[in-house]
C-alpha cells in the first residue's frame, strides 16, 4: 500500500523528534510504498539535511512551519466574505468551548462549528490559492474581537485586549499554514491509501483535509500527548491567551480523535492521557516505541558473573551504581546523591558513574549544582581500607573516539539507576534492559509499564527508599542476576524494533481493510468492478502481475525520491 506519513521537526531531517523511530518503521516496512509529508521547525534543521532515505520512500514534500512568504494571493469581494465567515465561525467556537482543566469535554456544537469551519478554509485555500494574507489581515483581527465580544463568550474570552487579541491571531497564522499548502490534490494526498501522523497537534492537519477531500483514512501515533504539552506551556501569558490557545489545541485534538480510524498511545501512561482527553477507547491501540537491541547484544547474552569479574576499567570497583541520561532538573540527580550517601555508608566500596551531557544553559547549571553537591558530599577519600584517591562520584560524557558506548557502561556496572521526577517513555531504562541489567527506578511515567516486574522501583523524591532498593540488590547477586534475565527477556519482547514494525504492519492492513473502495477498478464496458482489487493487489510482487490493471500507479518502482520543497 502506499502511506503518506506526516511529520512536524522529525523524520526525514537528521536529529528530528522521532525521527529514528520513523526511519525504522519505513526500513522495516520495505513492501509498502511511503510518501513523506513533512514540516521542518527551523533554518538550523534545514540546513542540517536529511537521513539516508531508502528506496521505498518514493516522494518527500516538505513544508517550514516557522516562516511563510507572501503568496501574492488577492482576495475579491467574495472570497473575504467567505474567509470572514469561516474564520469567524473558527474563533466563535474558541470563544464558546469550555475552559481547559475543567472536567467538560468539548460540546458537540463546538466542535462540529470548529471542523466546519476549518474544512470551509480549506476549501478557500483551495479555490484561491492560499490563506497566507488573509490570515494576517486586520480583517482575522476584528473577526476574532467580534467572536470575543459576542453574547455567549467565555468571560476569559470577553477579557482579551488588543495585544491578547494580535497574540493570539499570530499564533492562528502559523497553526493553520498548512491549509496554504499545495499537498491536497490527486496526485499529492488523494494518492495514497493510508495517512500516518507520527505526531498530534500540527502533523495532523493534511491529514485530516486529505480525509476531508479524498476520504483517506487517519492513524495518529502520540508517544507524547501534544495537548497535555500545551497546557503545560505559556506559563506566562495572559489568562485571555491561554484559554483561547488552550481552546484551539482542544478542538483541534477532538477533531483529531473523532476522525481518525486508530490512535496508537506508545505507553499506557499516554494512553490514559489520550482518555482524559476525550478519545474513544475503542480506537486506542497501544503499540510501544522500538529500539534496536543489536548494540546491546553482546553485554546482554554474557553471564552476569563474567560481566562483574570482567570489569576491570579504572572506573570499576566491587560494586558500581550506573545512571545515563540527559543532565537536567527532571531527572533528579540531587535525590540520587543523597541516596547515594546512605549507600555508601552501607557499602563502603561502592561507586557512582553519572554519564550524560546537559540540556542547554538550564542543565549546564544544574550539573555544576550536582558537581558542587558532590563535593560536599564525598570528599576526596585518600585514607581508609577503600581508599581510592579520588570522588567515589564522577560526572561523564559518552561519545568521542575510542569512547565506551552505552551498552560498554552497562557492562561495567552493578545495577542501573533512574531517579527522575518527570519521564515520558525510559528508553535509558530500556537499553539497560536491553543488557540485562538489575535496575532501580522512580515510579513515573511509563517506568512501572516498562519494568513490568523486572526492577525494583520507589516513590520519587525519597532518597532513603532508593538508597534501601539500591542496597538490597548490591547485596544479593543472585537476585541481580535473575531480574536481570528477566528484564532482558522482556524488553525482547516488547520493546524490539521488530515488534514495533509487525504492530504497524498489522494495523496499516486493519485500517486500510476497513476502509471503502475509493479508486474503484472499472472493466470494459466502464462499470465498477466489485472486489476486483483485494487487499494484497496494493503490495507489489509476482502475484499482482495477472491482473495488471488492479495495481495502482504508483505501484512502480521509483529510482529515486521526488523531493519537493514549499516556500
Amino acid at each position: 500500500m502506499r502511506i503518506g506519513l506526516l511529520t512536524e521537526g522529525g523524520y526525514p531531517y537528521v536529529g528530528g523528534e522521532g525521527g529514528v523511530w520513523c526511519d525504522r518503521l519505513v526500513r522495516g516496512l520495505d513492501r509498502h510504498e511511503f510518501d513523506v509529508y513533512a514540516f521542518s521547525t527551523g533554518q538550523a534543521q534545514e540546513d542540517a539535511g536529511w537521513l539516508p532515505l531508502p528506496p521505498q520512500v518514493a516522494r518527500v514534500r516538505t513544508a517550514p512551519l516557522w516562516t511563510a512568504e507572501e503568496d501574492g494571493v488577492v482576495h475579491g469581494r467574495r472570497a473575504r466574505r467567505r474567509f470572514t465567515e469561516h474564520y469567524g465561525e473558527l474563533a466563535a467556537a474558541l470563544c464558546h468551548a469550555a475552559e481547559p482543566g475543567t472536567a467538560e469535554k468539548p460540546g458537540t456544537a463546538e466542535a462540529d462549528r470548529f471542523t466546519n469551519a476549518l474544512h470551509g478554509l480549506a476549501e478557500l485555500a483551495r479555490d484561491e490559492g492560499g490563506l497566507v494574507a488573509a490570515l494576517r489581515s486586520e480583517q482575522a483581527v476584528r473577526a476574532l474581537e467580534r467572536a470575543c465580544r459576542a453574547p455567549g463568550a467565555r468571560r476569559t474570552a470577553r477579557e482579551a485586549r488588543v495585544p491578547d487579541l494580535l497574540t493570539v491571531a499570530d499564533h492562528l497564522e502559523r497553526a493553520l499554514r498548512p491549509l496554504s499548502l499545495d499537498w491536497y490534490e490527486e496526485d499529492g494526498l488523494g494518492a495514497v491509501d493510508l495517512c500516518h501522523a507520527a505526531s498530534g497537534g500540527i502533523a495532523v492537519l493534511p491529514g485530516l483535509l486529505a480525509r476531508h477531500f479524498f476520504g483517506v483514512p487517519l492513524l495518529v501515533t502520540e508517544y507524547g500527548v501534544r495537548l497535555r504539552t500545551h497546557y503545560l506551556t505559556r506559563p506566562d501569558a495572559s489568562p485571555a491567551v491561554r484559554s483561547l490557545l488552550a481552546a484551539f489545541h482542544g478542538l483541534l485534538t477532538a477533531d483529531t480523535y473523532r476522525a481518525a480510524s486508530y490512535l496508537v498511545p506508545g505507553n499506557a501512561h499516554a494512553r490514559r492521557w489520550q482518555e482524559r482527553c476525550g478519545a474513544d477507547r475503542a480506537k486506542l491501540r497501544t503499540i510501544h516505541p522500538g529500539l534496536d537491541a543489536t548494540p546491546f547484544t553482546r553485554v546482554g547474552e554474557d553471564r552476569p558473573e563474567g560481566r562483574e569479574k570482567g570489569a576491570e576499567r579504572e572506573h570499576a570497583g566491587p560494586h558500581t551504581l550506573v545512571w545515563i541520561g540527559r543532565v537536567e532538573p527532571a531527572k533528579d540527580l540531587v535525590s540520587l546523591l543523597h541516596a547515594f550517601a546512605e549507600v555508601r555508608a552501607a557499602e563502603p566500596g561502592t561507586r557512582l558513574r553519572i554519564v550524560g551531557r546537559p540540556s542547554g544553559p538550564e542543565g549546564e547549571a544544574y550539573l555544576g549544582h550536582c558537581r558542587a553537591l558532590a563535593a560536599q558530599l564525598f570528599p576526596d577519600e585518600a585514607d581508609g581500607p577503600h581508599a581510592v584517591g579520588r570522588n567515589p562520584v564522577t560526572f561523564e560524557e559518552l561519545g568521542g573516539p575510542g569512547a565506551e558506548t552505552t551498552a560498554d557502561v552497562h557492562a561495567g556496572g552493578t545495577v542501573t539507576v533512574l531517579s527522575s521526577v518527570v519521564e515520558g517513555f525510559p528508553v535509558g531504562l530500556i537499553e539497560a534492559m536491553f543488557c540485562g541489567r538489575a535496575t532501580v527506578s522512580t515510579d513515573v511515567g511509563a517506568v512501572v509499564e516498562v519494568i513490568g516486574g523486572t526492577g525494583l522501583v520507589v516513590p520519587p523524591r525519597n532518597p532513603r527508599a532508593l538508597a534501601e532498593a539500591c542496597v538490597s540488590l548490591l547485596r544479593d547477586p543472585e537476585r541481580r542476576a535473575r531480574l536481570g534475565a528477566a528484564a532482558r527477556a522482556r524488553a525482547l519482547e516488547l520493546f524490539s524494533v521488530e515488534q514495533n514494525v509487525a504492530a504497524f504492519h498489522a494495523l496499516y492492513l486493519e485500517t486500510v481493510a476497513r476502509t471503502p473502495v475509493r479508486r474503484p477498478v472499472l472493466d470494459g464496458a466502464g462499470d465498477p468492478q466489485p472486489f476486483a482489487a483485494p487487499a494484497e493487489a496494493h503490495v507489489p510482487g509476482h502475484w499482482t502481475g495477472p491482473t495488471p490493471r488492479a495495481v495502482p500507479t504508483w505501484a512502480v518502482e521509483t529510482p529515486e525520491p521526488v523531493t519537493e520543497t514549499v516556500r
